[in-house]
């Protein structure tokens, strides 16, 4: 089957809710996709920040080989070894207390506003408690997700979501501040903001906003789905911080590559938060995203990613704030570690560069405000960092051309 009728057929089976690119992948290996024509891709957005260790790991495939003849489903009725062993490496390596396994990103979301609220709940004896969230953030397209979602186009055609929500101004304390009521339960962020344009939190707001939670009984939730698990050049980006949240959510890389997300708290939150019958999951850390989640961690902590993603970083910003130093039309680079972008200026569309770097075999994303999202997988090299430039010169060129 060649490639457009495998697009017209895919068409013609699923929910048109996704304006894909017309590319049919078939395979990975290491940081390189390859299509059904055969066509070799360099890839710099991992599954959007999903593949840490890119494609065709050999630890990491032999590790759900075994897992798959061993046991792959049992429900939340029951343990299972692999569930124990991905939680306590989760614990460890985020120093926080107890995690709940879930199937995405937007679950974990999903469970973290559930725990604040019966936080609230528990304490004040009433329900109808508050959430502040932040403009231009995402967290996940379910109902609850989407209520913190401080982007109108996301929103709108749902409305009315979950209510009791009020957004405030990223890194403006003063803006969090001013929607803070005597019903406000918790505070949800991104540490770096991905969808939104790739804004990291500034080191005082995030701060502020810690000590504004600590003095008034308020649940810092802090939302590391694309920006945790070493992406930020520590395991968590809010660890390079030295600000802890009561609550935070994972997923992405948390299994690279499986279908698993995680809501992690302290102590004192678990204690006084979910109780059995709270909360559940069918599928939600079963055997198999669980030994994913495990050898994850291990493999991290053996190959040390969160250095290699440090010491890579410095170079592939040096990388970028050349094409910011070269095009005029691209205005700035931000981010933190490998997760970084270019900002374009409006005359020139981001989603057609994107759609030309694959015409130069270069997988890249885009982000809000115009912006080039670049989430490569965690083992590049610097020689992988030299392609995408080549790569994406030949793009840029042909805007100037």
């Amino acid at each position: 089957m060649n490639k457009q009728e495998s697009m017209q057929k895919a068409e013609a089976a699923m929910l048109h809710v996704y304006n894909r690119f017309p590319v049919v992948f078939e395979r990975g290996e290491g940081v390189h996709l390859y299509d059904t024509d055969g066509k070799e891709y360099l890839d710099f957005a991992s599954g959007i920040g999903v593949m840490a260790f890119g494609y065709h790991d050999a630890e990491y495939n032999q590790a759900l080989k075994d897992q798959i003849d061993c046991l792959t489903h049992t429900s939340n009725l029951y343990y299972h070894p692999p569930m124990i062993a991905a939680a306590e490496k989760v614990c460890r390596v985020s120093g926080m207390d107890r995690v709940f396994f879930t199937n995405s990103g937007a679950e974990a979301v999903e469970g973290a506003l559930k725990t604040a609220k019966k936080y609230a709940y528990l304490r004040d004896g009433f329900a109808g408690h508050e959430i502040i969230a932040m403009e231009h953030s995402f967290h996940g397209r379910t109902v609850g997700a989407l209520s913190v979602t401080g982007t109108d186009h996301y929103r709108e055609p749902f409305l009315p979501l979950m209510d009791g929500v009020r957004f405030a101004q990223f890194n403006d304390l003063d803006s969090v501040k001013a929607q803070v009521t005597d019903r406000t339960c918790a505070i949800i962020l991104e540490t770096i903001q991905g969808e939104g344009g790739l804004y990291p939190a500034r080191a005082e707001f995030l701060q502020g906003v810690r000590t504004l939670c600590d003095e008034q009984d308020i649940l810092l939730i802090l939302d590391e789905i694309q920006c945790g698990m070493g992406r930020s050049g520590a395991m968590f980006a809010w660890q390079n911080y030295g600000v802890k949240p009561d609550i935070m959510t994972c997923a992405k890389a948390l299994g690279a590559g499986v279908p698993v997300g995680a809501f992690v708290m302290t102590e004192h939150v678990a204690e006084h938060s979910l109780a059995p019958g709270d909360h559940g999951t069918t599928y939600g850390g079963n055997p198999l995203v669980c030994a994913a989640v495990a050898k994850t961690i291990d493999m991290m902590e053996s190959r040390r990613i969160t250095d290699h993603v440090a010491s890579l970083t410095p170079y592939l910003e040096q990388v970028l704030d050349r094409f910011v130093q070269q095009y005029e039309f691209v205005r700035g680079r931000r981010g933190m570690g490998l997760m970084q972008g270019l900002e374009l200026d409006a005359s020139v569309a981001v989603g057609t560069v994107v759609s030309n770097a694959l015409t130069q075999g270069l997988v890249i994303l885009s982000a809000g405000g115009n912006v080039l999202r670049f989430l490569p997988p965690l083992v590049i090299t610097q020689e992988d960092i030299d392609d995408m430039a080549t790569r994406l010169e030949a793009v840029f060129s042909e805007i100037i051309s």
